[in-house]
């Protein structure tokens, strides 16, 4: 494992304020991430959704890095992280994670993830819980299926000339219509993320969430647990949020007037409810 900086010798930390790069994860896969705040605070995660970039929480970042030191990175197949063809797992995304925090020097931070990011916050909870000390769930779930619909959904992604149709139908399921109608400016950067977004990282990471089930396992997570849902939300559920809280011993539950990007369309409610929990 090794790191490729945009600065020179970002190791050990403290890393300088607002550094970005890379590191190379075992398999060769190189792993984008950037840094906000002050070196000095508490290391606060950021993982995204799928289909997005770090740049997600670019909204978050000013309450955020005002309390936290902020770390962002791209999952394997998104922005500017590699995006090798095949199968991602929800192990090896896990795994991505602890080989980004052992190059930069992070021995435990707290982990708020979203969708996707929810998964891989799971699975690190579950796996290597001496890393993580406080976890926010978003708009997530511990299970998805149909597998057919995932198989379904590679299939379109493989084959698709190009990402519009796919874009179109994630924005569906991420924004409510007003927004839509409107041509709010907070989606146009969803979109672009999207239309930028390969077919093999797309294809790799609905596989990751097909073969993903934490159903049982979530229930050995000792970390303290927010966990987050849309009331709106299609993708996953406001019921799969509560039945993960259920879950998850001793988790709080928080159901937002949202659909499935809760930081973007309840941003003061999110960030309040986070940095609430995180600093209690």
């Amino acid at each position: 494992m090794s790191i490729v900086a945009a600065v020179p010798n970002p190791v050990p930390n403290p890393v300088p304020n607002n550094v970005s790069g890379h590191v190379v994860a075992g398999d060769g896969t190189r792993i984008a991430y950037r840094f906000d705040g002050d070196s000095e605070r508490p290391v606060l995660v950021l993982s995204n959704s799928i289909a997005t970039d770090l740049h997600m929480w670019d909204a978050q970042i000013p309450a955020l890095s005002a309390r936290f030191r902020v770390l962002r990175y791209d999952a394997r197949g998104h922005g500017g992280s590699d995006a090798p063809a095949g199968a991602y797992s929800l192990d090896r995304l896990g795994r991505d994670v602890l080989e980004l925090l052992d190059a930069l020097g992070l021995e435990r931070v707290h982990f708020l993830g979203l969708s996707l990011g929810g998964f891989v916050g799971q699975w690190l909870a579950i796996h290597a819980p001496q890393r993580i000390d406080r976890l926010v769930l978003s708009n997530t779930s511990a299970h998805l299926g149909p597998a057919a619909a995932f198989d379904e959904r590679i299939r379109e992604a493989l084959a698709a000339p190009d990402m519009s149709a796919i874009a179109a139908r994630f924005l569906r399921d991420w924004f409510p219509p007003a927004m839509l109608d409107s041509a709010d400016p907070r989606i146009e950067p969803f979109r672009d993320a999207l239309l930028a977004m390969r077919a093999t990282g797309l294809a790799g990471s609905f596989a990751a969430v097909r073969d993903a089930d934490l159903r049982r396992t979530a229930a050995s997570i000792a970390a303290p647990t927010l966990v987050i849902a849309g009331r709106s939300d299609p993708v996953t559920l406001a019921e799969h949020g509560r039945v993960l809280a259920e879950t998850v011993p001793g988790a709080r539950f928080l159901l937002l007037p949202a659909v499935h990007m809760a930081n973007i369309e309840c941003a003061d409610a999110f960030e309040r409810a986070v940095i609430e929990f995180l600093t209690a």
